[in-house]
């Protein structure tokens, strides 16, 4: 007897049913979040680009229990470049990976200092240049540092797109694409915040609260065990 299959791949994605459906719960989530903004404590660009490589791996809570001694120590992105690289080390440990992020920080000011002039730029391209800064990172400086529109895919922005089947992709960079696609441009960031609240707050990722939440009529995973 052949087996049945319990892995059957999800039907493709219908760009015109998930455009409707981002329609839909739009309003109902600015209702639920009308406050949605990024977590990150930041009060210039180059703090919040510093913020967002921090979190890697790492909470935003625990972040912001030290970013602002960080900021007072460090007030420019000359501050960064400059800084003996074990020193940041020391400084940054609590987030963990902190060899890495070290080097990212410390060479990706390095290289606003010599090619932007101590500005952290304002494109995806230039952003992409710095190192240790991927797209995720970008997007985050370019939506709240700089009010221009951009997906941050984290990883509750990657659960809810799956759940309510906006995109089959848990690919961070394929799914930015497939959200700017139905998705109004204007609405980017603020997308990105309101996925982000409504996945720590409801949609979790062990036990989702599917009774109380807010868009559930509009969620084909509602209820369902197999919850992307």
């Amino acid at each position: 007897m052949a087996r049945t299959k319990t892995n059957e791949r999800k039907p493709k994605i219908d760009k015109a049913v998930a455009a409707a459906r981002v329609k839909a719960i739009w309003p109902i989530l600015r209702k639920a979040y009308p406050k949605a903004k990024i977590a990150l404590d930041f009060g210039d660009p180059v703090q919040l680009l510093v913020a967002t490589i921090l979190s890697a791996q790492c909470t935003d809570v625990r972040v912001n229990r030290i970013t602002p001694a960080l900021f007072k120590k460090y007030k420019s992105v000359k501050d960064w470049a400059d800084a003996d690289l074990q020193e940041i080390e020391n400084d940054i440990r609590s987030t963990g990976f902190y060899r890495n992020k070290a080097v990212s920080i410390k060479n990706a000011c390095a290289r606003i200092v010599e090619h932007y002039n101590g500005r952290v730029p304002d494109s995806m391209d230039d952003l992409l240049t710095l190192p240790g800064v991927g797209r995720k990172t970008a997007n985050c400086v370019l939506g709240s540092a700089y009010g221009i529109p951009g997906i941050t895919c984290d990883t509750h922005v990657i659960r809810l797109s799956r759940r309510l089947q906006l995109s089959d992709n848990s690919d961070p960079v394929k799914l930015e694409f497939d959200l700017a696609d139905i998705v109004p441009q204007k609405d980017w960031t603020l997308f990105s915040h309101l996925l982000i609240w409504h996945g720590r707050n409801v949609c979790n990722a062990r036990k989702p609260d599917c009774p109380n939440c807010p868009i559930a009529q509009h969620c084909p995973s509602t209820g369902k065990a197999d919850l992307w």
